[in-house]
């Protein structure tokens, strides 16, 4: 028999290598996806349409997330996934660069469409590497390293972006962010070691993720209890000017702060959920509860409307959590469960912004906006104690219970870097 020589582990170092690789990714990713918002009155001169109808391309783009997430996990079921992450990035990449060249409006949103498919599988299958290559009290820490790079987008990324938009063009935000897109693929290509698909990898074997009722309560949480956040954000800053009579000028300041709010939220909640996964969970959706409350009620007070836009960005300290929750219970379909993951967040966007605006409409202002997401957030509070229970009554009955998938893919842990 010959004898086989394991390769060595990974060094620290290594692993630190990846991870950053794995956040430039994210923090092009987010900066594609939001920079865009700030933008849209230039596309909309460009293109000859309204702003409103510019909008359409942010839609596109949350729809391409949705569909792309659970189709992409399907399809690279048996692709090893380090392969899957470059054929993500790669597309992404060329969407990017792709949009920077639009002849007009019908092929930009098709492309931001395109763009948007990859979103949620690459977030989804770098949680799941991240994870693999730490030990398991760590993983949402990891996990958290990965989103570092989609909060901080929103804090430098975003608004750097946008001011070059509007300065030089909006076509030259899409060019920089295709070139962080090539540069991620060239960090990954280096240094994320190569891997095997999991033995028995296939379609039906992801698809069983979605018999899971509990997979299926953690989408739904996910859908409830981000939704509060977006239903907030999406007219902060309406909020600010007609409610606090903040000026103009000050909407930076409120955007920054909910940008810092989102970086220490992912930071602090990465940590408390290596401690208590589900006491983590819980308690920010206790705290999105009175925070959002706290926004109406003093909405009208601009430093208190600072300090809640602040809370509310924390409120993100959930999203590891979560992630790391879904790698849990998804058994053998963990990439299809982690990259719905995003398919649940975007739906939260939607939900979030349009129930916000259904409560303006109505009359009620800018500032219910936040008993809105405080409603969301006790819906996903029930369905947090639906989870609870359910995971109570297969521990009395292991039979039946779903074995939990804690332990995600050790191979990357012992490979040999590329």
């Amino acid at each position: 028999m010959i004898a086989i020589k394991e390769s060595p582990p990974l060094t620290g170092l290594q692993i630190g290598l990846v991870m950053v690789a794995l956040a430039c990714g994210g923090f092009g990713i987010g900066t594609g996806e939001f920079a865009i918002m700030g933008l849209l009155p230039d596309v909309a001169r460009s293109f000859a349409v309204s702003t409103p109808q510019a909008g359409y391309v942010i839609s596109a783009y949350a729809l391409g997330v949705v569909v792309g997430a659970p189709l992409i996990a399907i399809a690279g079921a048996k692709s090893s996934r380090r392969s899957l992450l470059l054929v993500l990035m790669l597309v992404f990449t060329i969407g990017n660069l792709a949009s920077a060249l639009a002849p007009d409006f019908l092929s930009f949103i098709v492309l931001r469409f395109l763009t948007g498919l990859p979103h949620g599988a690459y977030f989804g299958v770098s949680a799941l590497v991240a994870a693999s290559l730490v030990p398991v009290q760590r993983r949402a820490r990891a996990v958290g390293y990965v989103m570092l790079g989609l909060t901080v987008a929103t804090l430098a990324g975003t608004p750097v972006m946008a001011f070059f938009g509007q300065t030089l063009s909006w076509r030259v935000m899409f060019h920089a962010v295709g070139l962080m897109g090539a540069l991620t693929v060239t960090l990954i290509w280096i240094y994320l070691p190569r891997d095997k698909p999991a033995v028995g990898a296939g379609v039906m074997r992801e698809l069983v993720a979605f018999t899971h009722p509990q997979v299926l309560l953690t989408l739904a949480l996910a859908a409830t209890g981000f939704g509060g956040m977006f239903s907030v954000f999406s007219y902060i800053a309406s909020t600010a000017t007609e409610v606090a009579h903040m000026p103009s000028s000050m909407i930076p300041v409120i955007m920054a702060l909910f940008g810092i709010g989102m970086n220490v939220g992912n930071v602090l909640g990465s940590k408390f959920a290596d401690h208590s996964l589900m006491g983590t969970i819980g308690a920010m959706l206790l705290f999105n509860i009175v925070v959002m409350t706290l926004f109406s009620l003093s909405a009208a007070h601009p430093v208190m409307l600072c300090a809640s836009t602040f809370l509310i960005g924390c409120t993100f300290a959930a999203g590891p959590a979560i992630q790391t929750r879904l790698m849990d219970v998804a058994a053998d379909g963990q990439t299809l469960a982690a990259a719905s993951m995003h398919s649940a967040f975007n739906v939260a966007n939607a939900l979030g912004a349009w129930l916000g605006g259904l409560v303006i409409a109505y009359g009620y202002g800018y500032a219910a906006t936040g008993y809105v997401g405080a409603a969301l957030s006790f819906i996903g509070l029930f369905v947090f104690g639906a989870s609870l229970l359910l995971e109570r009554k297969q521990a009395k009955n292991p039979a039946v219970a779903v074995p939990l998938a804690g332990l995600p893919n050790t191979s990357l842990r012992a490979a040999k870097s590329a």
